[in-house]
């Protein structure tokens, strides 16, 4: 037996949560997927305020603004399903759902993809020990769980990610002995390295973690320098008591429905890697397939929250919900918004980055 729905989102993030606000508030029928027994993605992870502007929650945490975007969808009749693992995108625009131990399938009229990402591993001695785990599960387990990941805490990698979550494992009383960057300078925003190093954490830039051990959990962790072709200096190495080793070295695009869809992929680094071909309306190389997110390359919350805006009014205007004349103004709203967040030496590379998605969409 099959389901009609107008919209199928999967991902209930900032893109996907933001997108069925778009559809649905025009009149749109949706239906939001998501394996997670809450919805929110990542949002209700980051209790630290957003700072930008106003448009983008300046002031506010994040799970607030989870809370607020949540609550929106739910005024406007969002239907979202939970504890249901998408497995498949089908011909027909059809969804496979597993949900409450059975499988169903969900057909559409338009689908959009907004899987997020998943962490990126780094290979070492001792990598495969309990205690060393991904930055991103550790602030699981501390603002979803409150579950301190562990006592003395070595981070690798000084993106925004790790030092968020640095400081977040001291707000939780825990101790971070160490941020460790193979680059040779800090590779996140300095208000955020500012407040980690105010609390006595030292950042060792040109290093790297060369092993950790213990007997059956981590208990010690070395780390070296690395010159400039980032080769260990020998005679350099340093060792750290620790019970945990955080990896923040960077994001994948969660590509695997993507590309089970038939969507062409582009292979873009500063963008995390492979992601789905898009046009400026954020649809695939697939018709009615759309994508929005960190699946569409790597980036910030608030990003992700303004593509998932584009792709709902990209969508509820091809569905006809909306006149051309509001579309454009919305259209060019939106954009302008991205464009800000893009902007300064950090945006300059996404921005790049993007145009080499829109390049591989038109090839």
């Amino acid at each position: 037996m099959r389901d009609l729905t107008q919209v199928a989102i999967i991902g209930a993030g900032p893109a996907g949560l933001s997108a069925a606000l778009e559809i649905a508030k025009r009149g749109g029928q949706v239906t939001v997927f998501d394996e997670n027994a809450r919805p929110g993605g990542q949002l209700f992870k980051q209790i630290h305020k957003f700072f930008g502007s106003e448009y983008h929650g300046a002031g506010i945490r994040g799970v607030n603004l989870g809370e607020q975007l949540l609550q929106s969808c739910i005024e406007n009749k969002v239907n979202i399903m939970l504890d249901s693992a998408v497995f498949g995108i089908f011909p027909n625009k059809e969804v496979g759902v597993a949900s409450n131990g059975r499988c169903s399938s969900f057909r559409a009229e338009k689908i959009l993809i907004a899987t997020g990402a998943t962490e990126r591993p780094i290979n070492f001695p001792g990598w495969t020990l309990p205690g060393v785990m991904g930055a991103g599960a550790a602030q699981t387990m501390m603002n979803i769980h409150r579950v301190l990941p562990g006592k003395k805490v070595l981070m690798i990698g000084s993106g925004n990610v790790g030092l968020v979550v640095s400081y977040q494992i001291l707000q939780a009383g825990g101790e971070v002995v160490a941020i460790v960057e193979a680059l040779p300078k800090v590779n996140g925003y300095m208000v955020h390295a500012n407040k980690v190093m105010r609390n006595g954490v030292p950042i060792y830039t040109s290093h790297t973690i060369k092993e950790a051990f213990g007997d059956g959990r981590v208990e010690k962790a070395v780390i070296v320098e690395v010159d400039s072709g980032f080769s260990p200096v020998p005679g350099s190495e340093k060792t750290f008591e620790a019970d945990t080793v955080c990896l923040a070295v960077g994001l994948n695009p969660s590509v695997e429905l993507a590309r089970l869809a038939g969507c062409r992929l582009v292979h873009i680094p500063r963008m995390g890697g492979f992601v789905p071909s898009h046009n400026e309306e954020m649809m695939t190389s697939v018709p009615g397939v759309y994508v929005a997110g960190d699946i569409a390359g790597i980036e910030e919350a608030s990003t992700a929250m303004e593509e998932g805006r584009l792709a709902g009014i990209s969508i509820a205007y091809s569905l006809d919900l909306m006149s051309e004349a509001e579309y454009a103004e919305s259209k060019r709203v939106i954009n302008e918004r991205i464009e800000e967040l893009r902007s300064g030496p950090h945006g300059k590379v996404r921005r790049e980055g993007k145009q080499s998605i829109l390049r591989g969409y038109q090839q």
